[in-house]
């Protein structure tokens, strides 16, 4: 039988002095008055032995009440001195101990509530992970870039989850980065790292938004080039077609005054080639009044409409019945439009369709011709960049810089059903 110490401890106790007092009752059974004095001694030995157990039961009693303390983490319990030099020197260890732990958990507490507070107002995304790997919480910041919602995440594993962004990170492992480009015009830098929770290792990711940075290093890189460029060209050719109008009447020769004149109308067309780079670049601030986009939509594809007929591609609108209105400079907004439906109309052949949608909080360019590659989707609000061998690029500048400075967020893909679409959103 495997008793409690203390319960062994009475009954050895109880039995020696028990076979003592038999011992006494039949050595000394002759002499009653020694008889009475060694029961006496015995019942003081029992005495002294149950004050001695005591005095030993005590700390062990301390020692329980800190431990029921510590587990259910009540660090506020301390005991008071008792008198024992020996137990109270088990409180004053107790008591320090107890005022470490607390002043311990009160210092994790508030680096937690600061690493909380930290993490819910950074300006950068942070998802972190439980150890399963499955997200254990997202800061405001993460919500905002993704567009869901705290409970639509917390409890998955990246892979399931349908967001594009986070299905291009699911494959990356911890203490890898990766700059990502997923629709063309945002950028991301991606950080996976991991730290140490109770012995076990827990991984966060962090998304930084590189898109304002790279939009601004990028037009302050090409307008320092296209200034230059158009001041050298503009200087040249106005020099240049100076002297060739002069020089034009005064030549007897047909053929040499016909040269002359072509050399005149290359220049004008160089010229105006480099205007229409320095126009993105002299881009003036919109001038924001409300404005009807349905009516925008409406003209520009009354504008277009010839267009589209001469390569028979059919051009539709739809619009709600109620009037859309949003701030907006008409003028630079009626040229992205027109960009974008020539755009869409280049990539369709004959039979195929364009159709622009107006919706109340968005407005869509919608056509069946052919698809945009992940390759080229990636390039294509690149300052400068076309797919035509003898585009220049200038269109979707131009576009990217209208709605960046509208504040509007647009983006150019083939969805899953082969349709590609251009889609602003206010």
């Amino acid at each position: 039988m495997n008793l409690p110490l203390r319960t062994r401890y009475l009954i050895y106790i109880m039995a020696v002095h028990l076979v003592l007092l038999a011992l006494m009752g039949w050595i000394l059974r002759e002499n009653k008055a020694l008889f009475i004095a060694s029961e006496v001694l015995i019942l003081i030995s029992a005495y002294v032995a149950v004050r001695i157990y005591r005095a030993f039961q005590q700390p062990a009693e301390f020692i329980t009440s800190g431990i029921e303390a510590i587990r259910d983490k009540d660090f506020s319990i301390k005991f008071v001195q008792t008198g024992n030099r020996e137990v109270d020197e088990l409180i004053t260890v107790y008591n320090l101990m107890i005022d470490q732990l607390r002043q311990e958990r009160t210092r994790q507490a508030e680096q937690q509530f600061f690493l909380d507070k930290l993490i819910e107002a950074a300006p950068i995304a942070i998802l972190v992970f439980d150890f399963d790997d499955r997200i254990a919480s997202i800061n405001p910041r993460a919500c905002q870039l993704l567009s869901v919602h705290p409970n639509d995440v917390i409890g998955k594993q990246l892979a399931d989850l349908g967001y594009s962004l986070l299905a291009h990170i699911a494959d990356l492992v911890d203490g890898d980065s990766r700059i990502m480009k997923p629709n063309g015009i945002e950028t991301y830098k991606v950080l996976r790292s991991n730290f140490v929770d109770r012995g076990f290792r827990r991984s966060f990711l962090i998304i930084e938004e590189l898109t304002p940075e790279i939009l601004a290093t990028e037009k302050n890189a090409y307008s320092k080039v296209i200034r230059m460029m158009a001041h050298e060209v503009n200087n040249s050719i106005g020099a240049v077609n100076s002297i060739l109008n002069i020089a034009e009447p005064e030549l007897s020769d047909p053929d040499l005054r016909s040269a002359v004149q072509v050399a005149i109308d290359r220049n004008e067309r160089l010229n105006r080639f480099m205007r229409r780079f320095a126009d993105v670049v002299r881009l003036p601030t919109p001038h924001l009044l409300p404005g009807d986009v349905t009516e925008l939509a409406c003209n520009v594809v009354r504008l277009m409409q010839p267009q589209a007929e001469a390569q028979h591609v059919t051009l539709t609108l739809t619009s709600p019945s109620i009037p859309v209105t949003q701030p907006m400079d008409v003028g630079q907004l009626e040229q992205v439009l027109v960009n974008i439906i020539k755009n869409a109309i280049e990539a369709c052949k004959a039979g195929q369709m364009v159709e622009v949608q107006v919706k109340v909080s968005q407005l869509l360019v919608r056509n069946n011709g052919a698809p945009i590659s992940d390759e080229i989707a990636v390039k294509l609000f690149n300052p400068f960049f076309s797919t035509r061998p003898t585009g220049q690029g200038i269109g979707l500048t131009l576009t990217r810089e209208i709605l960046l400075n509208h504040g509007f967020t647009f983006s150019l893909q083939t969805e899953s059903d082969g349709w590609t679409v251009f889609a602003i959103a206010w």
